[in-house]
């Protein structure tokens, strides 16, 4: 197990450390999942391609266009 201890800043900012962001391969830009779950915090990369195959019944095209217009509802509402 991986543990570290790191400090939250003004407005709720935290830096994960580039050893954690090396082997998890988190780049800047890249998407992560934040749950909470008995009184814990996870976060993990966003596995794209494992919600393309999950997200709906149809090909591929259909999974891109779906995430394409999930991302871009994500971005505007990021706007507000």
């Amino acid at each position: 197990m991986y543990r570290e201890v790191i400090k939250v800043h003004r407005k709720g900012i935290i830096v994960l450390p580039k050893s954690v962001r090396e082997a998890l391969g988190i780049e800047e830009g890249s998407l992560l999942v934040l749950e909470v779950e008995d009184n814990r915090i996870l976060i993990k990369p966003l596995d794209l391609w494992e919600r393309v195959w999950k997200c709906c019944s149809g090909n591929a095209e259909e999974a891109e266009r779906e995430l394409d217009s999930e991302e871009r509802e994500y971005w505007e509402r990021r706007k507000m």
